[in-house]
């Protein structure tokens, strides 16, 4: 049968010579390869419906001339660190682009990029060189050149950290440059989720706009936070923009000072935490709001926490050069 099988086969695979020879031969050119370029294959993907496409953020140049317009001077900073607490973990790496901008949030040119390591006192945890790559062998001798970072951080406007309350401690412990200078936190002053992003860590936000990029290595998470900053939006107002408005404007840190202890756990439920006294802050409760939200936060406490209608719980004004302090 199998022989059978296989002659049968062999009819369709052999073209009979009488039949070859009057078709005769082709006279077809043969076609000529199309070439597509990488931007017109992702382009066809995407329009297909079947695909999603992430594209490599390039890092922009520092520019040669400055455009007009934009006197003022952001710097972008990102640290890595041997580990969460700024009094006993150090900065094993700082990144720092510096770029300019104008009064209505609007972004111009890199003018300054600085990037460097420094060896720690203690070696690097393992878990920490996994998360950065850092090794003691690249950090061993390496030291951060403060003059060079003095030259970004000095004339900056506003200093800008994708957590600011974990970079600007650890900066002011390192370096006096850092002191006295106005913050903001693109974590958590952008509504992100009103942009249509569903998390705020700065991968997923390069993610779900299109790119990837070499996380995890300060410059290179710099230059990717400038570029989801400055991404355009369908009402205009770019991440910068809100972000810039948004270090303009007061915040009201408020103590719930001796609020009951049965009451932790409902001040907890609305975003109030705690502090200790050990970071010079009152040993207390608290919550931040905006100027808009005071009366609102005082009535709450008054009501539900204290019961009392005469309750003065202190209150913190913060402008960008207090928040995210040690």
């Amino acid at each position: 049968m199998s022989v059978h099988r296989d002659s049968q086969l062999d009819m369709f695979a052999k073209a009979s010579p009488a039949i070859a020879k009057a078709r005769g031969p082709s006279h077809r050119r043969p076609s000529q390869p199309v070439v597509h370029s990488d931007e017109d294959m992702a382009r066809a993907l995407e329009e297909s419906g079947n695909y999603r496409i992430l594209r490599k953020l390039a890092a922009r140049p520092i520019a040669s001339v400055r455009q007009p317009g934009f006197s003022r001077l952001g710097v972008i900073l990102d640290t890595e660190t041997t580990g969460l607490n700024h009094r006993s973990d150090e900065i094993i790496e700082i990144g720092a682009v510096a770029f300019t901008f104008d009064d209505d949030g609007a972004i111009g040119d890199i003018v300054g990029i600085y990037g460097g390591l420094q060896q720690p006192s203690r070696p690097i945890p393992p878990d920490i060189t996994r998360l950065t790559g850092i090794t003691d062998a690249m950090v061993e001798g390496q030291l951060i050149d403060i003059q060079s970072l003095r030259t970004l951080i000095e004339p900056a406007d506003l200093i800008i950290a994708h957590n600011a309350g974990f970079d600007r401690p650890f900066c002011e412990a390192f370096s006096k440059i850092f002191t006295g200078k106005a913050w903001a936190c693109s974590v958590s002053e952008i509504d992100w989720s009103a942009r249509g992003f569903e998390g705020t860590k700065l991968g997923y936000l390069v993610g779900q706009a299109g790119y990837f990029h070499e996380g995890h290595r300060a410059v290179d998470d710099c230059h990717a936070l400038l570029e989801i900053l400055d991404r355009e939006q369908r009402n205009g107002e770019s991440p910068f923009t809100e972000l810039y408005r948004a270090s303009q404007r007061s915040r009201i840190r408020i103590f719930a000072e001796h609020s009951p202890f049965e009451m932790k756990d409902h001040l907890k439920a609305r975003g109030y935490r705690w502090s200790d006294g050990s970071d010079g802050r009152l040993k207390s409760w608290w919550i931040e709001v905006g100027e808009e939200d005071l009366g609102d936060e005082l009535s709450y406490l008054r009501s539900d926490i204290y019961r009392w209608a005469e309750a003065e719980p202190p209150i913190v004004r913060l402008t960008a050069f207090d928040r995210f302090k040690l």
